[in-house]
């Protein structure tokens, strides 16, 4: 199995040193970061499959972090911060986040859920036919990149999934619990806000004038097929 690359922003150095050790042992090679201004550089120097981020850090607190780094790179996230609030999570998934994990945490969650944002990016993907064109969008499965004719729009890894998912089965509704198993591997939360926030996003990226290929079907879940933004 091929190693696979972490860039860690933590400011706490034992932690780090830690989940070096940790990660080692599953075909990992971590590298760390031990402030926000550091971080984003490396993020952005660097060639990682995943960045694991501290919310909170010096220098440059790692919200911000998230949001320049979303502005030049589509690199899966996951924060993993003691701000465990609702508004802290949904300001994590606003800025970009590909997942949310809470301290204290085990590293073998930490692991699974690093395994699930890969799967997501196309790390182990094999079998897929690697272009879909559909409603003058055109989705890339190698490079995972999203075009509307020759305009590339910018989304995230797990953006991707839900509008492969979603064009892929265009003209019937995918429900909340589908979206959610296949993105997630379990059941959907009515109180959880983080799909909410993710289609907002894409919806936001692909409406032109006031149309979207995204229809909402209230209380059942979401459609590809264009008509009027909501």
């Amino acid at each position: 199995m091929a190693e696979k690359s972490i860039l860690l922003v933590e400011d706490d150095t034992e932690l780090c040193a830690l989940m070096t050790d940790f990660f080692s042992l599953h075909a990992f090679a971590l590298e760390a970061a031990h402030d926000g201004r550091r971080g984003l550089s490396r993020a952005l120097e660097g060639n990682f499959d995943v960045v694991i981020l501290d919310g909170m850090l010096p220098v440059l607190d790692g919200f911000e972090v998230l949001k320049q780094l979303r502005r030049r790179s589509s690199v899966p996230v996951i924060m993993l911060t003691a701000r465990t609030e609702e508004r802290d999570r949904i300001a994590g998934l606003n800025a970009g986040a590909d997942d949310y994990l809470p301290k204290p945490f085990g590293p073998e969650e930490l692991l699974a859920r690093i395994r699930a944002v890969l799967r997501r990016a196309g790390a182990t993907d094999q079998g897929k036919s690697q272009r879909i064109e559909i409603e003058g969008l055109t989705l890339d499965e190698s490079s995972r990149e999203v075009f509307a004719g020759a305009e590339r729009i910018d989304v995230t890894s797990i953006e991707f999934d839900i509008l492969d998912l979603l064009a892929r089965s265009a003209g019937r509704i995918v429900s909340r619990d589908e979206l959610t198993a296949v993105l997630h591997q379990r059941e959907s939360n009515p109180y959880e806000r983080s799909l909410d926030v993710h289609i907002s996003h894409l919806r936001k990226k692909l409406e032109r004038g006031d149309m979207t290929p995204i229809r909402t079907v209230r209380g059942v879940g979401y459609m590809f097929s264009a008509g009027k933004a909501e």
